[in-house]
């Protein structure tokens, strides 16, 4: 206990459970720290607050769409009128629409992009602001994906996003080192989130197959990136920066 102890966190992403964002959240609460979890789903990020305050954790849900700039500014003027600071942000929130690229829309390349590329430079532009006014460093987490390393058919929006939150990340983290700023992405493989968990009901015959590309034999859980979030935002991670975790039981060491 005490790891995040006094720190502001803002995870978006965060009304799905099971999901990474709340699973995230309820992670830093146990550890001290103090939560605002965001979302599209104004009353998914509140119910998942309100479990992390019944559990003897602090969090505020909040509606927020990470697509639009005037929506980060709403949350971060709230966040700083109420502690005037931010430790840690974790840009989670994204989604991800499957098929051949010759049958993408030009509206769903564009909605991929916006929302797991675009809000990352969004959010991270407004928390290095603030950072930078406070003096006191901290951590921004950007969750990218195993598909922001390798190639996998019928994923080339998701995979163009999150392989441009790689190289992003890295490139702000050598922009903001010297201000004790650490940014790094983090890679999730395959975990049995509320979208994975809806997925396989629809495919029942693909979790066999995809377990079995899995090194480790299974699927991981939203804990298992919860804790790598975790140790990041931490100050036992305070000279990491501009590096990438992959958390995916093996599939990119293959």
């Amino acid at each position: 206990m005490g790891r995040l102890s006094g720190k502001i966190a803002l995870v978006t992403g965060g009304a799905s459970i099971p999901g990474l964002g709340s699973a995230t959240a309820a992670r830093f609460a146990q550890e001290g720290a103090i939560v605002f979890v965001t979302d599209m789903d104004a009353t998914g990020a509140e119910k998942a607050a309100a479990g992390i305050r019944e559990a003897g954790g602090k969090a505020t849900g909040m509606s927020h769409d990470v697509t639009s700039p005037g929506d980060w500014d709403r949350v971060f003027e709230s966040i700083a009128a109420k502690h005037g600071r931010l430790d840690v942000l974790v840009n989670n929130a994204g989604i991800a629409i499957l098929r051949p690229f010759e049958s993408l829309t030009d509206a769903e390349w564009i909605k991929q992009n916006d929302v797991n590329l675009n809000s990352v430079f969004y959010g991270t532009q407004r928390a290095v602001k603030l950072m930078r006014h406070v003096g006191g460093g901290g951590s921004i987490i950007n969750i990218s994906s195993v598909l922001g390393i390798i190639g996998v058919p019928g994923c080339a929006a998701y995979a163009a996003a999150k392989g441009g939150v790689r190289l992003f990340t890295k490139t702000i983290a050598l922009e903001c080192a010297k201000d004790k700023i650490r940014v790094n992405s983090v890679h999730p493989g395959m975990i049995m989130t509320n979208m994975q968990i809806v997925a396989l009901r629809d495919n029942p015959d693909v979790h066999a197959e995809l377990s079995a590309a899995i090194p480790m034999g299974y699927f991981g859980e939203p804990e298992d990136i919860a804790n790598m979030n975790l140790f990041l935002a931490s100050d036992e991670a305070r000279y990491i920066t501009g590096a990438e975790f992959v958390v995916d039981g093996g599939m990119v060491a293959q």
